[in-house]
């Protein structure tokens, strides 16, 4: 899975997190660790093509050819754009157990969140030294990242109704003012006319940029799959949800139905 997709992922759960917060059904225990369980995979697979990276000589890592160079570049697109989706699953996960009054979600979600933004540390790090890179090549990334900074606290603004979200903003101050844009535009035209605006512009911001393959697809889909499942279907199908999460989906429903199947076999 793109990561481009997680950034459309990221827009759903801002939308619709509110249903599974207010849901009284219990969460599967099986869903919460296979979001843990890849977020931390893909977090290792980041630190060890960073480390990598670092190790090459600079005249390695700047040949544009350079296979390594083109690896470590989808990890920071990856790691800037992932963030997005981290941030805002993290404040859904965290207004669960507050609203539930259960400590299930929430140590969890911070685990993988202080993960994730360790390793965005080491590529702030690296886009700040440049690495070897292309000037023009830093700034491209830098720019990703300021996008991805802002969709982050765009979506959070959105999520204001489900409590104090600003913690994982970048700009609280920044969330806090989308908040209240938003509750003015969905006051004077209705909230169903402000949703596919945001998700068009989303799908604008991020539609150019990005490396054709991302490096650690398959964790991306696993991860995809963990929260995807946690939502009825009929929820996504009326928001238009690509085919892709669709597919990932129908994965994580398969394989839970077959472990389901292989415990009571077994007992």
């Amino acid at each position: 899975m793109h990561a481009r997709e997680l950034l459309e992922l990221a827009a759903l759960v801002a939308e619709h997190g509110c249903v599974l917060i207010g849901g009284s059904g219990p969460i599967p225990a099986r869903s919460i660790e296979a979001y843990w369980s890849a977020s931390r995979c893909r977090v290792d697979r980041w630190q060890r093509e960073i480390k990598r990276s670092a190790a090459q000589s600079p005249a390695e890592t700047a040949k544009p050819a350079c296979p390594h160079n083109t690896s470590v570049r989808g990890v920071i697109e990856e790691v800037l754009t992932g963030e997005v989706l981290t941030r805002v699953w993290t404040a859904v996960m965290c207004a669960y157990d507050r609203h539930h009054g259960t400590d299930l979600m929430e140590p969890v979600a911070r685990s993988v969140l202080s993960a994730h933004t360790e390793a965005r540390h080491r590529v702030l790090v690296i886009l700040a030294a440049s690495s070897g890179m292309p000037a023009e090549e830093a700034v491209r990334l830098d720019q990703l990242r300021r996008r991805s900074e802002r969709w982050t606290d765009v979506l959070l603004g959105q999520m204001a109704a489900l409590g104090d979200v600003g913690e994982f903003a970048f700009d609280p101050e920044r969330a806090a003012d989308f908040a209240e844009d938003l509750a003015a535009h969905a006051a004077g035209e209705g909230r169903c006319q402000v949703w596919p605006l945001m998700m068009s512009s989303m799908r604008a911001c991020f539609r150019h940029g990005l490396a054709a393959v991302s490096p650690n697809a398959d964790l991306n889909a696993k991860i995809a799959a963990s929260i995807v499942s946690l939502f009825p279907p009929e929820l996504f199908d009326a928001a238009g949800v690509p085919e892709s999460l669709w597919l990932v989906r129908m994965a994580q429903t398969t394989s839970v139905a077959e472990g389901l199947i292989e415990e009571m076999l077994l007992s």
